[in-house]
């Protein structure tokens, strides 16, 4: 049977400098290999029972990647649909096609806009400190929709 796996989580990097953490927010729920979570950790967690405690270490291949040079680059500020922000930390797609990569504004300077097609932690080491807060078997909704619910049910 498909689980449903809640868990809290600290992430952080091999400097012990925390890059992420559910503290204060409610567990992270994820449908067992939906992909929904990294599938090392996924398959690290899966099995584990309510109240087990686990830390799991990823490589960064095993992460979010290495980092690609080929998706850093600067592009020209008129190449940005016109009235458009450009600013740090804007995010955008160049197309629709699946698989294409999220990019994200490093800097401005004057007409170079210097943008970045990894993932923010490619070529970081995780460090991922989790406790298992729930542990079902997941409902027809859920399978058939692909990823868990939350409390209360249908969250899109």
């Amino acid at each position: 049977m498909t689980k449903v796996i809640g868990f809290h989580y600290t992430l952080k990097n091999d400097a012990g400098e925390v890059l992420d953490s559910s503290e204060g927010r409610d567990p992270m729920l994820y449908l067992a290999g939906s992909g929904q979570v990294l599938l090392p950790l996924d398959k690290a967690i899966n099995g584990l029972s309510v109240g087990a405690a686990k830390s799991v270490s990823l490589s960064a291949k095993e992460g979010y990647g290495e980092v690609d040079p080929s998706l850093k680059m600067n592009v020209k500020l008129s190449q940005f649909p016109d009235g458009t922000e450009i600013k740090k930390g804007l995010q955008f797609k160049i197309n629709n096609e699946p698989g294409s990569p999220m990019f994200r504004v490093i800097n401005v300077l004057g007409e170079e806009v210097f943008i970045d097609g990894n993932h923010p932690l490619a070529g970081v080491n995780l460090n991922f400190d989790v406790v298992i807060t729930e542990s079902r078997d997941a409902t027809a909704d859920e399978i058939s929709h692909g990823h868990a619910h939350g409390v209360g049910g249908h969250h899109h």
